[in-house]
């Protein structure tokens, strides 16, 4: 941001709340708050307000000796604006549902959130990697925090611990740019984000081949993408992506990852040729999910035979899959479905509370964030020696930030459905961006091209993407594009290549599917509908909110 902006934004805190509600596993207790400390039975929440050089924020501490704790809520009493706008976060991967709205009482607001009123902009936030789940709620009288505690979906047991829940950010910034108000509280809560060295493009073979691939068929998208990218500033990224693994059927997608299959003979060696023809090579793994006879019993969850992170020996084995993958020579791991294998619930189910209850880690001592943290840590340190890169998929970016270096930060997009692709992909785009080289580098997900999809959308969404500087994949499968089309796709490529262009959402505030992207110099308008409008598709399968009868 530049300087004069700068002087516009200060930092503050909330101040203490004026109400603690402390839920075990026996009772709820509503505490008015009179100080910075509240003692109950072998309950001690604490409040500090703390200033490390220019770093202000509050910090939420507990301690328990024998009480399970489930949650902590704090609230603060204070009115709000009229006409504010505010926009949230999300769990963990967007759904198409990233937007401003106006105040709704109701709404679950995972991490932080931002308030906008004409010109002035402030938000309120957890700093990253916090040992709760944690989401806002802002109704027309306050502001609510909610630290779900819970080992899975029991209270945990801290045995006399000190945990240090959350430590909450506030900004106010004065000025009518929104969207540097967003990177600024991003800034503010992740001071140690890890990015990649160079920047990351390149080819991901799912969303045309949907699983059904092979070590041919991959030598041959190696070729392709090399074709794409002539000119390009630096070497491309071929992605495997499901499909290689030994016991992969259209109904099982998991492990183990020792070996390849009958398509996939020799993982090590697929590495090795696609190295030598110029890419680096990348591949996809779900390390939760594993049918190894060997994995122990006591290793997985109760509740769908996963593996508990929470487990030493559970731990150590995916330590020892990240280990193997990297000695193959692949250079970007791409892990999946680690939040639907641990909690059973995709983001938009999360309603708000991550998991069901009735269920514990194997560690009962650790909170469910601590799990997750854990998990994501092994995967990082385990693949450090290589100096592999890590992109979540599925993972909740907030326990993430520092621990990989880039983010599948939307559910997925299509090669076969425009608008999925519109719904998913470019939303997602527009309302995390403000993480981008925050948290850190930012994956909208791929340009599916399998020829279902007009390109002139195609061509929008991988420019869009280019334009932004974010990380670009693509899924094209060869022989869709006629020989302009691929030119065209190549230029967008080695710009892409470069994350020269900084672009950003303009009309954000004003749709869920920003059209006008700009930046200093120049101003680009976009077209994402179809001449004959979007085709309804059912929500039937989402979630609601559980309001309880009594």
């Amino acid at each position: 941001m530049e300087q004069q902006n700068r002087q516009e934004i200060s930092q503050f805190t909330l101040g203490m709340p004026d109400f603690i509600t402390i839920v075990t596993e026996e009772k709820k207790q509503i505490i008015a708050l009179s100080g910075d400390c509240i003692q109950t039975e072998d309950i001690r929440v604490e409040i500090k307000e703390e200033t490390k050089q220019t770093d202000i924020y509050t910090e939420i501490l507990l301690t328990a000796d024998k009480s399970p704790v489930k949650s902590l809520k704090l609230r603060w009493n204070r009115k709000a604006p009229q006409k504010a706008r505010i926009l949230c976060d999300a769990w963990e991967r967007g759904y198409g549902d990233l937007e401003w709205r106006g105040i709704c009482g109701g709404r679950t607001m995972p991490w932080y959130f931002l308030v906008s009123v004409k010109d002035h902009q402030w938000g309120y936030g957890v700093k990253v990697r916090p040992s709760a789940m944690c989401f806002w709620q802002m109704d027309t009288q306050g502001i609510t925090l909610v630290l779900d505690v819970r080992c899975g979906g029991r209270g945990v047991l801290l045995n006399g611990r000190t945990l240090t829940a959350a430590q909450i950010v506030a900004l106010e910034m004065e000025g009518e740019d929104s969207f540097q108000a967003a990177r600024e509280l991003c800034g503010l809560m992740c001071t140690d984000p890890i990015f990649p060295e160079h920047p990351v493009y390149g080819s991901n073979n799912w969303y045309y081949a949907y699983g059904e691939s092979s070590e041919k068929e991959i030598l041959s998208d190696t070729d392709y993408v090399l074709e794409l990218t002539k000119g390009a500033e630096n070497k491309p990224y071929m992605v495997i992506d499901d499909g290689w693994q030994e016991l992969r059927t259209p109904e099982y997608i998991g492990g183990p990852w020792k070996k390849g299959n009958a398509k996939f003979p020799d993982m090590e060696r697929l590495a090795g040729r696609m190295k030598e023809k110029g890419v680096h090579p990348g591949i996809w793994l779900r390390f939760l999910l594993n049918a190894d006879e060997e994995i122990h019993k006591d290793w997985r969850l109760p509740h769908n035979g996963c593996l508990d992170p929470s487990h030493p020996d559970a731990l150590n084995y995916v330590k020892e899959d990240v280990k193997r993958i990297c000695d193959w020579g692949y250079e970007l791991i791409k892990h999946d479905f680690s939040t639907y294998d641990l909690f059973g619930r995709w983001g938009f189910e999360m309603n708000p509370m991550v998991t069901e209850d009735g269920w514990h880690f194997y560690d009962r001592t650790k909170t469910s964030a601590e799990v997750v943290k854990m998990l994501y840590e092994a995967i990082y340190e385990a693949s450090r020696e290589k100096n592999v890169l890590i992109l979540g998929c599925n993972t909740i970016g907030h326990l993430g930030a520092g621990l990989m270096h880039m983010n599948r930060t939307g559910d997925d997009t299509s090669g076969l459905n425009w608008e999925r692709t519109r719904r998913m992909g470019i939303n997602t785009l527009a309302f995390r961006l403000p993480q981008h080289r925050t948290f850190y580098d930012v994956d909208a997900d791929c340009v599916g091209i399998a020829g279902n999809i007009p390109w002139e959308l195609n061509r929008q969404w991988a420019d869009v993407i280019a334009e932004s500087g974010t990380p670009l994949f693509v899924s094209a499968k060869p022989g869709v594009l006629n020989d302009q089309e691929k030119e065209e796709l190549r230029r967008i490529m080695c710009k892409a290549s470069g994350q020269k262009q900084h672009k950003i959402p303009a009309d954000w505030q004003d749709t869920d599917c920003p059209e006008v992207w700009k930046d200093e110099n120049e101003t680009l308008h976009y077209q994402w509908y179809a001449p004959a409008g979007s085709i309804p598709e059912s929500k039937d399968e989402k979630f609601h909110a559980f309001i309880p009868l009594s």
